[in-house]
Order: C-alpha cells, then sequence, then structure tokens
C-alpha cells in the first residue's frame, strides 16, 4: 500500500532521467571548475516507469576521490574530538599535585585549571555552540565567493593556529597560572571554532559531490539480477561510511589522547592531534585537482531570500490563522516562478528557471525539517561533559573517566556496516520504507532512551555514593576521590543507544541537507542543519543550573523527555514528506545566473 502512494511520482522520475542526455550535462561545463563535473550517462540505460516501480534499488560504488575526502574528516576529527575530549578534565580538575603536566597517573585524575563542572559545562558548551554557528558564513564564503574546496583550504590554515594556540595553554610554564591558561584556551577556542565551521559546512558536500551518475539507470548483475542503481541510495550509503571514518577518527583520536593527558600531560593529548591535522592541508594539496568542485556562483543566498519574499506578496494578513494558511498553501512558490509572471513585470534579479524555484522550495522544505533536531542534540550534547563527569563519580580501575565515552564512536563503526548491509536492506524486503523522516523519528526516540538509562545510572550513584547526592565532590581524609562501589562500565547502554540515534538522525539528516539543497547551495542548507547543534548548546547553557550535584538525575530526565516530545512532533509535522520523497530527489536542475 504504501509503494502505491508513490506510482504518481515513478513516471515523473523515469522521464526526468530519459530527458538528463549526456549533451545536456555537457552544456553545463562552463560553470565548472573540472572537466569531468558533470553526470556521466553515456551507456547507461535509463529505467522506464515500470522498471523503476518493480525492480530492486541499489547503491552505486562508491568512488576512490570520495574515500580520500573522508579521509581529510578522519583526520579532522582526530584532531578536533582527540582535543575537545580532554576539556572537561583540563578545566574542571584541579592540577595534580607537584604536577606541572597535569597527568594524574594510573591512580591520580588528571586536571589542570580545577574550575569546576559548572565552568567546564559552560565552556565546553560555547565551544558546541561556536563550533556550529559559524559553519553558517563558512557556507556564504563557499556558495558566493570561494567554492567549496578553496574554504576549506583556508579554515584549515584557520584551525592550525588555533591548535598550536591550545598547545601552548598546556605547556608546563603555562598550566602552573591557570588565569593565563584558561585565557589561551578561550582564545584557541574561538579560532578553532572559526576554522571549524568553514571546514564542516563544506566537506560534507564535498564528499557527497565525488559520486559520477546522478540519475538513476538500470544494471545487470554478476547473478543476472536486474536492478535499479539509485543516486538517492548511493548518497546515504556515502554519509553511512563518510560518518563511519569520523567515528574512527574521533574512536583512535579520543582513545590515544585521553591516555596521553593520564600518563604524560595535557601539552602532549594537544601536540598530538595537532600532528594528525597537519594530514590534512597535505592530502588537499596532493589531490586538488583530482575532486569535482562547484564554482562560487554569487548572490544565490539573496536570490533564494529574495524569491520567499516574492512568493509572500499578497499573502500576509494580520489573522494568524489566516497567515499560516497562506504561507503553507500548496500553490505558494507557484507565484515566484518566472513563466508566472508577465515580462513586463519580472523583476531584473529573476535571472532562473522555474526548476530553480522548485529546487528553492525543496531547500526551505529540508531547513523546516531541521527545526527539530535541536531538541535532539540536546540529549546528543550530555556525552561531550556530563557522562564524562558521570564516569568520575564510578569505579575505573585506572582507565581514564573520559575515555568511556568512546563507546560511542566504537558502537558507531560496528552498527553502521550492519545497518548498511543488513537491517535496512532486510527493511526493503519485507516492503518496510526506510525513509529518511522515519529515521529521523527513530533517532529521537533512541536518543530519549539514551538519556533514560543516564537517569537512573545517576539515581543509583547517588543511592550507592558515601556522599550521598554529591558523588563529584566526595574525597577522603587525604583529599583522594571517593566514588560509588558501582563500575563504570554500566554507561555502556546511554552510549550505545546514542549511537543507535546517531544512525537514525545524525547521518540521515546529512544525507536529507545534501540532497534536498539546491545544486548552488549545498553549503548553506548543510550549514543550517550544523546550525541547529549550535541551538542545542545555547539551550543548553539554560540547564546549566542542573548541570550538577544533587539534580543530575533531573537534567537527564528533562533531556530525555525533550527528545521524545521532539521525537512526536517532528514525525506529525512532517510524515508527509515521505510521500514526496522521490519526486524532491529527482527534480531537474534549474538554470541560475549570478
Amino acid at each position: 500500500m504504501e509503494k502505491q502512494q508513490d506510482d504518481a511520482y515513478y513516471a515523473a522520475v523515469a522521464e526526468a532521467a530519459r530527458n538528463e542526455t549526456l549533451d545536456e550535462k555537457k552544456g553545463d561545463l562552463s560553470s565548472t571548475e573540472s572537466p569531468d563535473d558533470y553526470d556521466d550517462m553515456e551507456g547507461l540505460v535509463s529505467p522506464t516507469e515500470e522498471e523503476y516501480q518493480t525492480l530492486r534499488h541499489v547503491a552505486d560504488a562508491i568512488q576512490w576521490s570520495t574515500y580520500s575526502v573522508a579521509f581529510i574528516e578522519l583526520a579532522e576529527r582526530f584532531s578536533f574530538y582527540g582535543s575537545t575530549i580532554v576539556f572537561t578534565n583540563f578545566i574542571q580538575q584541579p592540577l595534580p599535585k607537584g604536577s606541572h603536566t597535569g597527568a594524574g597517573g594510573r591512580h591520580g585524575q588528571s586536571g589542570a585549571l580545577g574550575k569546576g563542572q559548572q565552568t567546564s559545562f559552560g565552556l565546553t558548551t560555547f565551544n558546541q555552540f561556536w563550533c556550529y554557528v559559524t559553519p553558517l558564513y563558512g557556507a556564504y564564503l563557499a556558495d558566493e565567493k570561494w567554492g567549496r574546496f578553496n574554504t576549506i583550504a583556508v579554515a584549515v590554515a584557520i584551525t592550525l593556529v588555533g591548535h598550536v594556540l591550545l598547545i601552548i595553554s598546556a605547556i608546563p610554564p603555562v598550566i602552573v597560572h591557570p588565569n593565563g591558561s584558561v585565557a589561551a584556551l578561550a582564545v584557541a577556542i574561538v579560532i578553532m571554532g572559526a576554522g571549524t565551521g568553514g571546514f564542516k559546512s563544506n566537506i560534507s558536500p564535498l564528499v557527497a559531490e565525488q559520486q559520477r551518475h546522478l540519475k538513476p539507470f538500470v544494471q545487470e548483475l554478476k547473478t543476472g539480477e536486474r536492478v535499479v542503481v539509485d543516486p538517492a541510495m548511493t548518497t546515504a550509503r556515502i554519509y553511512m561510511y563518510f560518518y563511519l571514518f569520523i567515528n574512527i577518527g574521533a574512536l583512535v583520536g579520543q582513545i590515544s589522547m585521553t591516555y596521553a593527558e593520564k600518563y604524560h600531560g595535557f601539552y602532549l593529548a594537544f601536540t598530538l592531534p595537532t600532528a594528525v591535522f597537519l594530514l590534512c592541508p597535505a592530502v588537499l594539496f596532493l589531490l586538488r585537482n583530482k575532486y569535482r568542485r562547484s564554482p562560487p556562483q554569487g548572490s544565490v543566498l539573496s536570490k533564494a531570500l529574495r524569491t520567499l519574499w516574492f512568493a509572500t506578496r499578497g499573502r500576509w494578513s494580520a489573522n494568524p490563522i489566516k497567515l499560516y494558511k497562506n504561507m503553507t498553501a500548496p500553490g505558494f512558490w507557484d507565484s515566484a516562478k518566472p513563466s508566472r509572471i508577465p515580462d513586463a513585470e519580472r523583476p531584473k534579479w529573476m535571472t532562473f528557471d522555474d526548476n530553480w524555484v522548485e529546487e528553492v522550495r525543496r531547500g526551505f522544505k529540508a531547513c523546516e525539517v531541521f527545526q527539530f533536531f535541536p531538541l535532539y542534540w540536546l540529549s546528543y550534547n550530555q556525552i561531550v561533559n556530563n557522562l564524562t563527569s558521570q564516569a568520575a563519580t564510578m569505579i575505573t580501575n585506572g582507565v581514564p573517566n573520559d575515555v568511556i565515552n568512546n563507546l560511542d564512536p566504537f558502537a558507531l563503526i560496528i552498527f553502521i556496516p550492519i545497518f548498511d548491509i543488513a537491517i535496512y536492506p532486510g527493511l526493503r524486503r519485507i516492503g518496510i520504507r526506510v525513509t529518511p523522516i522515519r529515521k529521523i523519528t527513530a533517532g529521537f526516540y533512541t536518543g530519549a532512551l539514551a538519556m533514560v538509562w543516564a537517569c537512573v545510572v545517576q539515581h543509583y550513584i547517588y543511592k550507592r555514593n558515601p556522599c550521598g547526592r554529591y558523588p563529584s565532590t566526595c574525597v577522603d581524609a587525604d583529599g583522594n576521590p571517593v566514588t560509588s562501589d558501582l563500575s563504570v562500565w554500566i554507561q555502556t547502554g546511554s552510549y550505545v543507544l546514542i549511537a543507535f540515534s546517531e544512525i537514525f538522525a545524525s547521518i540521515t539528516g546529512l544525507e536529507y541537507a545534501f540532497t534536498k539543497a539546491p545544486k548552488n547551495m549545498k553549503s548553506l542548507v548543510m550549514s543550517i542543519f550544523l546550525f541547529a547543534s549550535a541551538l542545542a548548546a545555547a539551550l543548553g547553557e539554560a540547564f546549566n543550573s542542573v548541570s550538577l550535584d544533587p539534580l543530575l538525575v533531573w537534567n537527564y530526565g528533562v533531556m530525555a523527555v525533550l527528545a521524545a516530545i521532539g521525537g512526536v512532533m517532528f514525525w506529525f509535522t512532517f510524515r508527509h514528506l515521505d510521500d514526496e520523497e522521490e519526486r524532491l530527489n529527482y527534480l531537474k536542475d534549474g538554470h541560475f545566473e549570478s
């Protein structure tokens, strides 16, 4: 029944594929930087309407250039997470007695500034916020000024400066002066965040742009089975493995740096990520002429906003109910299509065709989908700070407390291939549509369950710690920390559930941002998806007052409720987009002139 709901779209999809000829694509070469930046459909057979409906859909082979971009992201995420994983201990815990590096050794607690959990939560949350606000400007530079590749190159140089300052904040002569060290750390966070913004908003679109076939085609497998190679599924697979590379970098960076912090000190925990980060400019330089690049096209954002404003003409009303109906009417965007406007009345800035308006409509739809993501990221962000602090109040048996949250990337590395190879294809074979809206909804619910798990663990920590509901400041007569008798590994459930939620929501969000954005606005739409995490960080600051003993049970409980409410609201608001999925994926490219 569900499959029949999309029958009206399959004919349009197949027809679009048949009409998208190689000659049309070659006609676009004047606007590209790479001679192979077009959809190479030569020798490939587009599916008929019947074939598109009846044949099994599969993903295309992933290009080697895609893996090289993913490796750049791996090195950048190694450096980012390898550095930030030790921020909580660096800021919160005091410098161990007699130490000039912050190393705690096997039985001690590593630390440096001794500013407490609230300051630690505030600074790490600001870092999260800043790193996901700056992509908006990075996307603007890429789409309108420099292009994605050049913006990434500049961002890498900026981030490198931040890494150097981070090392300075932790060297022995500086770390013994907390005020000077925290000042250097704050400046490093600001500079690194600026670089991260230019990098993150553009690396995700760049990796998906490396695929060569942008329209569906029929292929015969070695088994004799005829299948439809579906670009939407290729994009989904690319982002699954792109996320896998991210988490390989995060896992190795976080584990190695927590041990470097514990046994050698924070200066080494900040130096090694900087060394790995140097691989990014090296790979970018060596392969600079091998990547498919989308050049900047100028004034894209301004024209999109002008188009939106133009479509609102005659729809404003003082009655909020009428206003909502007017702004969400089915033909809202039709009034902004050039073909509907007489030549004498058409504005000079309207240098695009009807198809580009449809692309812009699709891009705004994607941005609407992201509005509930801050409620999801609130639960995810707990693994950055509060769950790390929770681990310090349990038995670790010599394992650094901030190494435990590596269970999240470890679970992702295990389960991403399982979802790609077995779970998603298995669901499709039994007739269950695996659509972006359904996956994102599942991500909200599993994120809520992760917080329920953390809430229960925190309850038992309070119950079994000698200091009751104040375990984070519990010390013995000699000043050594006293923990509860619970093993830190009972946190595993929270991290595995968070990993599942990332597979459902975070990976699918990347996929949705790329596939639904206009060709010349992909960095911008991607940055708006990332901006949802910045909003979550800002909201997280509002919960700073409950991010300490004895209120942490309430903290995790509230996060669980918010994520669950977000999932319900998300589903009932956007479930109708599942019926438009195929049509939105295969809109014909619009014509745009800067």
